[in-house]
């Protein structure tokens, strides 16, 4: 599957851009366990025009990681333009424009998923930042705003008219947010629209290298996008990559190597931030990992892990829980 002259192989599978998640330790990780491409955490438009120091550090990307996007949100047609030229000097493989995001601080203010509302403006910002910009533009959104308006077949070919070099969907709506189930039937809809003729991105509840295979070979997806399934299990990446290519399950990571892969997030996450916010930082994940389920009478254990302050405290925590993994 290419995004314009940008090869990602047969069977690519992308790590989703989240808010608070896919900081720059994060995407390498991801990264070196298979992840074919990465994203940045969204960037705010206004912020980015202000030059909001904290904004723009999210631009901050590396050669090791690409190819690399870097996703920005807004509501308005200039200041969109002005952001998405601001990020192109910084070198991303591809810019993604985020109409998905449901959150209400955003979908709220009409920016992300909340463009739902808004087709003439999605479609006009999506127009102008194409143009102003030479990399490819890219964009991901919903199913629509709500069960009643689920409008992504005729939404996705207005927004290949825009120009776009490629379109993922969550197949949600603003209104389901991250509940209920994903409903790809409509992915497989736009993908099959003889009429489009870019790539189609399938995003949601991926959680299995089995679902990863179904949702290519069931909808016909160019690609597959995941994204909290990764959260305390950045190995999944490899673990789908083995399937897809071999059409087998990979042998059992061991249960050691995995927290060993956590321990890694800690040390990148506090590299990256500083003690106290890379831990606090990183406690999503560890509250996630599918690594602690079924450890019996873990809760206790589980609370002082996710309430540990210091690297010390949490690795006194870590060995502990080796003894019963």
């Amino acid at each position: 599957m290419k995004i314009k002259d940008i090869d990602l192989g047969k069977y690519p599978v992308l790590l989703a851009p989240m808010e608070d998640v896919t900081d720059p330790a994060f995407r390498l990780m991801c990264k070196g366990f298979g992840a074919d491409m990465v994203y940045t955490e969204f960037v705010s438009s206004d912020a980015l025009i202000r030059s909001v120091s904290k904004t723009e550090q999210k631009l901050n990307i590396s050669d090791e990681e690409r190819p690399v996007a870097i996703q920005i949100y807004g509501k308005d047609t200039d200041t969109m333009v002005e952001a998405a030229r601001i990020v192109e000097q910084a070198r991303p493989d591809i810019l993604d424009i985020n109409f998905g995001c449901p959150v209400k601080r955003v979908a709220g203010k009409g920016a992300g998923a909340g463009m739902l509302q808004n087709i003439p403006k999605m479609l006009e910002i999506t127009r102008a930042v194409a143009d102003a910009v030479k990399i490819p533009v890219t964009v991901k959104t919903r199913l629509g705003w709500d069960a009643g308006n689920k409008i992504i077949v005729d939404l996705a070919e207005q927004l290949q008219d825009c120009g776009i070099a490629a379109l993922t969907i969550h197949g949600r709506t603003r209104a389901q947010m991250y509940t209920g189930e994903a409903d790809w039937t409509l992915i497989g809809e736009v993908k099959n629209n003889p009429r489009m003729h870019i790539p189609v991105i399938g995003n949601g509840d991926v959680t299995t290298p089995q679902r990863a295979k179904e949702c290519f070979d069931r909808y016909g997806v160019d690609a597959i996008m995941i994204g909290r399934a990764s959260f305390g299990r950045p190995w999944i990446f490899k673990e789908v990559k083995h399937y897809l290519e071999t059409g087998e399950e990979m042998p059992p990571l061991s249960a050691e190597w995995k927290l060993n892969v956590l321990r890694r997030e800690v040390e990148d996450s506090v590299k990256l931030l500083d003690e106290r916010r890379g831990i606090l930082h990183v406690r999503r994940h560890l509250a996630a990992s599918p690594l602690f389920k079924g450890i019996p009478n873990f809760r206790d254990t589980r609370i002082a892990m996710l309430r540990a302050e210091t690297k010390e405290e949490l690795y006194r925590i870590f060995k502990e829980i080796e003894k019963l993994i």
